[in-house]
């Protein structure tokens, strides 16, 4: 099994391997010629679809963002909204439903490293994916770890550490991040506390 293969599998592999490396070159000078546009710029959407894996109907990726593979291991819905700062480390799979919002300083993770000080001194790696729901909002500066999934519909908090999967329709805040409720049609009224639509 090649370096790429067991990547993809997510078994422990090799990152520095000189092949993966000269690929991975290939899709970062994409995500750096994205973030080098102008705002506005009219080719936005052509160059974030060099950028990433799959992205669907009007996405907005405000720049900077930053990925491992450039975005190639990506693989978005339709209107996506992400705030600066996005940081993809997508050596895995990130699959990301329609609706998606995401905040400011938002990290996806994909990749660990073994906590034997042994095994991460020989460089290794290993890759879980990661999968986000349709209709789902992630608060600003959240971290998602590797491995997790996000249901649909659900709000993860400012600042929540996502360490396990997060159901459907619910609130989830902290770090371990933890469903704080449900969402009801209570929250079709109140935007904010006591605030009405």
């Amino acid at each position: 099994m090649t370096n790429k293969e067991k990547m993809l599998a997510g078994q422990v592999y090799d990152p520095n391997d000189e092949e993966l490396v000269s690929e991975q070159f290939e899709y970062l000078n994409a995500m750096k010629a994205y973030n080098a546009l102008p705002y506005g710029d009219k080719h936005e959407e052509e160059y974030l679809r060099k950028c990433f894996g799959a992205i669907g109907k009007q996405p907005v990726v405000t720049q900077p963002f930053f990925a491992n593979w450039g975005g190639k291991h990506v693989f978005i819905g339709d209107y996506f909204y992400s705030n600066f700062n996005l940081t993809l480390v997508d050596d895995g799979k990130i699959e990301i439903g329609d609706n998606v919002m995401i905040g400011p300083n938002v990290s996806i993770i994909t990749a660990g490293h073994p906590v034997s000080p042994k095994c991460r001194l020989k460089g290794l790696q290993y890759n879980a994916d990661v999968k986000i729901g349709n209709n789902v909002w992630i608060g600003a500066g959240v971290n998602v770890l590797p491995g997790v999934t996000i249901g649909d519909n659900s709000v993860i908090g400012a600042g929540a550490v996502v360490t396990k999967d997060i159901p459907s329709n619910v609130v989830a805040v902290g770090n371990p991040a933890r469903v704080l409720r449900e969402i009801s049609e209570k929250d079709e009224i109140y935007y904010f506390k006591d605030k009405k639509f």
